[in-house]
C-alpha cells in the first residue's frame, strides 16, 4: 500500500505546510529556497505517476492522493501568493492576475464536487491529457512566480509567471467545461 510512488504522492502533501510557512513573510532569499522546494515537489508529480506505471504499482490509494495532492499544493501556493508582498510592498498575484487565480481555485473545486456526485453512480472521470497539461501549466506558472521573488530585478521572470497563470486558467475552462459535460450526461 505504501509503494515508493505513495510515498512521493504523501511528500507532496506533507510538504505543503512547509511551502505555506516559507512563503508567509518571505525575504528574497526565502523566494530561491521556496522555489527549490517548489521544483523538488512538483518533480515528485511526475515521478510518483511514472514509476507507479513504470513498476505495475498503480494503487487506489494513489489514485486517490495524487490529484488531491495537486489540488492541495497549487490552492495554498496560490492563496499565499496573493497575500505575499514582493520587495516592492505589492502582492506576488494582485489586480486583475487574481481572476486567473480564482479560476483556476474554482474549477478545482467544481469539478472535485463533480467526481464525488459521480462517483456514487459509479461513474469515473479519468484525468484527461489536457487536464495533466493544465497541471503542468499551473505548476510552471507558481514556480515562475516564486522564482520572480528571489531576483526581482528580474521582472520579466514575474511577467512569465503571470502569463502562465492566464494560460493555465484558459485550460482550466477548457478542462473543467469538458469534465462539467461528461458530468451532466451522467446527471439525467
Amino acid at each position: 500500500m505504501l509503494s515508493l510512488p505513495n510515498l512521493l504522492t504523501l511528500s507532496r502533501i506533507f510538504a505543503v505546510p512547509i511551502l505555506v510557512f516559507l512563503l508567509w513573510r518571505p525575504a528574497p532569499l526565502d523566494y530561491a529556497i521556496i522555489f527549490v522546494l517548489y521544483c523538488v515537489v512538483g518533480i515528485t508529480d511526475y515521478f510518483d505517476g511514472y514509476l507507479a506505471r513504470a513498476q505495475g504499482q498503480i494503487s487506489k490509494l494513489g489514485q486517490f492522493l495524487d490529484p488531491i495532492a495537486d489540488k492541495i499544493m497549487v490552492a495554498a501556493v496560490i492563496m499565499m501568493l496573493v497575500s505575499s508582498r514582493k520587495m516592492s510592498g505589492e502582492p506576488v498575484i494582485h489586480g486583475l492576475h487574481i481572476i486567473p487565480a480564482l479560476i483556476i481555485l474554482l474549477r478545482e473545486i467544481i469539478v472535485s464536487g463533480l467526481r464525488e456526485f459521480l462517483a456514487e453512480s459509479q461513474v469515473s472521470m479519468p484525468v484527461s491529457a489536457l487536464a495533466k497539461w493544465k497541471t503542468t501549466l499551473q505548476l510552471v506558472a507558481l514556480g515562475a512566480l516564486i522564482l520572480g521573488g528571489s531576483v526581482p530585478e528580474q521582472v520579466w521572470v514575474h511577467n512569465v509567471g503571470l502569463g502562465s497563470l492566464w494560460a493555465a486558467a484558459a485550460l482550466t475552462l477548457v478542462t473543467g467545461y469538458d469534465y462539467l459535460r461528461t458530468g451532466i450526461r451522467h446527471m439525467e
